[in-house]
Parts: structure tokens; sequence; C-alpha cells
């Protein structure tokens, strides 16, 4: 069963949404390593004040292994995150209602 992961990240959104144009060879790069690595689905979503990042991986530690490489955190850095993200992991579920 894979996991639903989510990460907030507080920042810049503004430069957020410049690098999403600017660096976009080097995100569709990370897209291949990452879905190599156990990702199965990947998307953003930009509040006031932060950048919700949701996947689905096939296990914890294949987004953990992803998520503590280097590169990561210094990508965040330079698209405006801030601090530490609040990352949250659940089992993803099957429901009658699901969309």
């Amino acid at each position: 069963m894979s996991v639903i992961v989510t990460a907030k990240v507080t920042g810049d959104t503004d430069l957020f949404r410049k690098t999403l144009v600017e660096r976009a060879d080097d995100l569709v790069k990370l897209s291949g390593e990452a879905r190599t690595a156990g990702a199965i689905h990947h998307q953003f979503a930009v509040g006031d004040g932060f950048v919700l990042v949701v996947d689905e991986w096939g296990t914890p530690g294949q987004f953990e292994q992803f998520f503590s490489r280097p590169e990561i955190q210094t990508i965040i850095r330079d698209m405006g995150g801030s601090g530490a993200p609040e990352i949250t992991i659940g089992e993803a579920v099957s429901s009658p209602d699901q969309f």
C-alpha cells in the first residue's frame, strides 16, 4: 500500500512561482529522479505565505531517502522556502467516495 505525503513549506511564494518557470528543466529532471526513487504522484499548491507539496510514494522510506538528499534541500531554499517543512505521512486507503 502506498503513502500520501504532504509537506508545508513557508516562504516567498512569488519567488516560488517565478522559479517554477525559470528552473522548469531542473524540476522536470528532479521529477524523473523522484519517479525512479518510488514517487507515484506529485503536485504543488500555493497558499498565503506557503507552498504545499502533495505526493504519493510507494513507501515512507522511499520518500525520506529522496527528500533528505542535499540537492532537494537546496532547491527548496532556492525556490523561496524558509525553515523546516512540516511533513505528514499517512497510508493511502481507498474509500467509496474517492475520485
